[in-house]
């Protein structure tokens, strides 16, 4: 080990309780360089974080070893000292944000607390201090949104609140656990850009712990390859993915989707149309017509309504019998608005639903328990919609024995054959979800959800935070079961290359409008609209000799749009062309 290392790990032993979940590890990092901490979900990724941080559990969490930050040593630091390290010294970008946030506190009552405490700032300066890392995260509207609760932020948005937070006080190191896992591909390179910048300005190390090799392709200058707690491969970047040693880590590499190349140029001149067609090819499951959904923003002394949040936009599609429908888009367009509205879980300004070619009525009790039983959603996070004192196993039966359609032993048989199914150990039916990893929780929300064997399945990134290995099983497991069951599925998603695998139509979103919809094919392979175009040359590369061969465009610099609009707003209509069968382009002037 080095002595100028900015973290020195060595001989690293963790266990939780009697069961050893990390096994002598070793590495360091040095002061302006990224080693990245690659594994499958489970592997003691996170678990080697938290010990980082003196954060493993009270009382069954221990860990043996040695860390050292500069010539620090951690392990055997007192707790008040290593309170001043935490959010100063260090700082850690957590892998599920709602769970960080607290959800009484304003955005920017948090984001000061931090800077009052590790930089001593008051008054104007540390207002402006809180407006200035919002606007370095690209958050709109910094001045509004600063006042405005965690719960009134996308899942992406509250992602680039924990890494304001953890770049306000320019830490010597930042432990980045899975910080673009919400994001979408062009805020995330537009994120791991501002990482990278950091380093350049201050020499802050960066420990980036992530499943997905095209990140690390990205970011890393090292990389150390996890597996069961044990260390598998541990090189520079170019060494382990041009020359990988381990079987698993080449794996993990061809295992890394990217569409970086594969863009076509045959492009067609557009036709105009005289309004956008939203029947699908076949029979429709779902009809959604005219759909807008706005948020009240209150202002003034007397709190009137000044003005709305536009999140969806006069939006109308279907989604046919057996179909899959991708909804792509960036973070904050209202990608998993439209799938809330749906169940009724935002309100619907205005339009109509139409499920299996019933109207739905949402003031009728009897229309929403009939739309529920038809209509699934697995969630964002996974760890918020599950109930922490609930066990996996009941919550996969409740929703059987809610709706009348299983009991009993039945159930139980239900429950232990879908756990297998999304690859979890039906002996663990009895365990509560904060004994699984994050991508072993989403996977239990996934189970929950075909619980109820529904005709339409929202998939609300149902699988960003799962490892690339486990992604694939879990697609094909969606796969499988559409056959069999002939299912529909809307699948909203930031991540391209899994819209590209499963859907047969992709709906293409900026700031609540539909710009573009068509086949996969077509819309992926011949994008016709400007922001469809910059979305997919933002998906990270394969290899990292591609950083510098200009097959990347540089991210979007343009300030971002503000969804905020005066009460007088009214949408311009749109105006749509038709690039090929099936495939319609917006208007983008």
């Amino acid at each position: 080990m080095r002595d100028d290392a900015a973290l020195s790990v060595k001989d690293l032993t963790i266990s939780l309780g009697r069961n050893q979940v990390v096994h002598g590890l070793s590495f360091e990092i040095q002061p302006g360089k990224t080693l990245a901490l690659v594994g499958e979900s489970g592997s003691g990724k996170s678990v080697t974080s938290l010990a980082i941080m003196r954060l493993l559990p009270d009382r069954i969490g221990r860990a043996l070893g040695s860390i050292r930050l500069g010539k620090q040593e951690l392990l055997t630091l007192p707790e008040a000292q290593m309170r001043k390290v935490r959010g100063g010294r260090i700082s850690m970008i957590f892998q599920e944000p709602m769970t960080s946030l607290n959800p009484v506190q304003t955005i920017g009552t948090q984001l000061a607390e931090v800077i009052r405490i590790h930089r001593r700032l008051k008054g104007q300066a540390l207002q402006e201090a809180v407006l200035d890392m919002m606007r370095k995260v690209r958050i709109p509207d910094p001045e509004e949104r600063v006042k405005q609760y965690p719960h009134t932020f996308s899942g992406g948005m509250r992602q680039r609140v924990m890494i304001a937070m953890a770049l306000a006080c320019n830490p010597s190191l930042i432990i980045a656990d899975e910080p673009t896992t919400a994001l979408d591909v062009t805020v995330q390179a537009q994120t791991l850009e501002l990482l990278k910048e950091l380093q350049r300005v201050t020499g802050t190390a960066v420990l980036f712990i992530t499943h997905d090799m095209g990140v690390v392709a990205e970011m890393a200058d090292d990389v150390l390859v996890m597996r069961d707690g044990r260390e598998v491969e541990h090189g520079s970047v170019h060494e382990v993915f041009t020359r990988p040693k381990s079987p698993y880590t080449r794996s993990l590499i061809e295992a890394a989707p990217s569409l970086v190349g594969k863009l076509g140029t045959d492009t067609k001149a557009a036709e105009p149309v005289a309004e956008l067609p939203i029947a699908a090819g076949v029979e429709p499951l779902l009809v959604v017509r005219n759909m807008t959904v706005q948020f009240p923003v209150h202002g003034g002394l007397l709190g009137r309504v000044k003005g709305a949040v536009h999140a969806v936009e006069d939006v109308s599609f279907a989604i046919g019998k057996g179909e899959t429908l991708g909804l792509v888009g960036e973070s904050g367009s209202g990608k998993s608005t439209i799938g809330k509205a749906i169940i009724n879980l935002a309100p619907l300004h205005s339009g109509n639903i139409e499920v299996a070619g019933q109207a739905v009525d949402y003031r009728d009790r009897k229309s929403l328990a009939l739309l529920r039983r038809h209509v699934q959603m697995i969630f964002q996070d996974p760890f918020g919609s599950l109930d922490a004192r609930q066990t996996i196993g009941s919550a996969i039966m409740e929703p059987m024995r809610v709706h009348g359609l299983q009991t009993g032993r039945a159930a139980e048989e239900r429950m232990e054959w879908l756990l297998e199914r999304v690859g979890l150990d039906p002996a663990r039916a009895s365990s509560l979800p904060h004994e699984f990893s994050g991508g072993q929780r989403q996977r239990i929300c996934i189970a929950r959800a075909l619980a109820m064997s529904p005709q339409l399945i929202i998939a609300d990134e149902a699988v960003s935070a799962l490892d690339v290995a486990i992604k694939g099983q879990i697609i094909e497991l969606m796969i499988d079961l559409q056959k069999e069951f002939d299912v529909s599925y809307l699948f909203i998603s930031h991540d391209i290359a899994a819209v590209e695998r499963i859907c047969d139509r992709v709906a293409v979103m900026y700031f609540g409008e539909i710009v573009e919809i068509g086949p996969r094919d077509d819309v992926i392979g011949r994008p016709g609209h400007p922001y469809t175009r910059r979305l997919l040359s933002a998906i990270p590369i394969t290899h990292p000799d591609q950083r510098a061969t200009g097959t990347r465009r540089a991210p979007d610099a343009a300030p971002p749009r503000s969804p905020l609009k005066p009460l007088d707003y009214r949408a311009p209509p749109a105006r749509w062309a038709r690039a090929s069968d099936g495939h319609f382009i917006r208007d983008a002037s």
